[in-house]
């Protein structure tokens, strides 16, 4: 299973692999956090990026991923390459040459989960840009993604998540990934105690 959190920064994607990953071990799975790749670019980010950091960003996403894959069946991406396009899209407009090939990539998680801004604004640490109308800009951008072509396809993996249910957002992502899951063994399981 590949599951990535997608949607636009602050809004506790990172927190919510953390959780997710947490209760997977708990429930004996071997998994692989695929932590975000922007805050080790050499190149400006937010609303400074450039087209070379951008394409930086979503080579090194994937290979991230397939470096991941072969330490744990299961992986949980803090990302996907999707809504790191979007950062490019918005600064420098659709690159029809790239998508077919990030549709094709998307095509490799097994389940998409949207998360939305929260009501109460970015957490300010220092990297991420506190601009309001920028996150928002980008999470528009991801949702009209998902719903034109090439992308429009996987909308049935994609797990739209409710800002009322934060609370319970763990939890509900667990659940949906059921399906998708491999029996944890014996070994696993007693090594998870």
């Amino acid at each position: 299973m590949k599951l990535a959190l997608i949607g636009t920064h602050g809004v506790g994607k990172t927190t919510l692999a953390y959780e997710i990953c947490s209760l997977l071990k708990k429930a004996g799975h071997n998994v692989e956090l695929v932590t975000q790749v922007v805050r080790r670019s050499p190149f400006p980010v937010n609303e400074e990026t450039t087209l070379e950091g951008q394409l930086w960003i979503l080579h090194t996403q994937i290979a991230r991923e397939l470096d991941a894959a072969f330490r744990a069946p299961h992986l949980i991406c803090d990302r996907a390459a999707l809504d790191n396009y979007c950062y490019l899209v918005n600064k420098f407009g659709r690159q029809t040459q790239l998508e077919q090939w990030l549709a094709w990539w998307m095509e490799t998680y097994s389940l998409i989960v949207f998360v939305p801004p929260m009501a109460d604004g970015i957490p300010p640490d220092g990297f991420r840009s506190e601009n309001l109308e920028f996150q928002q800009r980008i999470h528009d951008l991801i949702g009209e993604m998902l719903s034109e072509m090439p992308f429009y396809a996987m909308n049935d993996r994609v797990l739209v998540l409710d800002r009322r249910d934060r609370r319970v957002w763990g939890e509900t992502i667990f659940g949906a990934t059921t399906p998708f899951l491999r029996p944890a063994t014996r070994a696993q399981t007693a090594g998870a105690r």
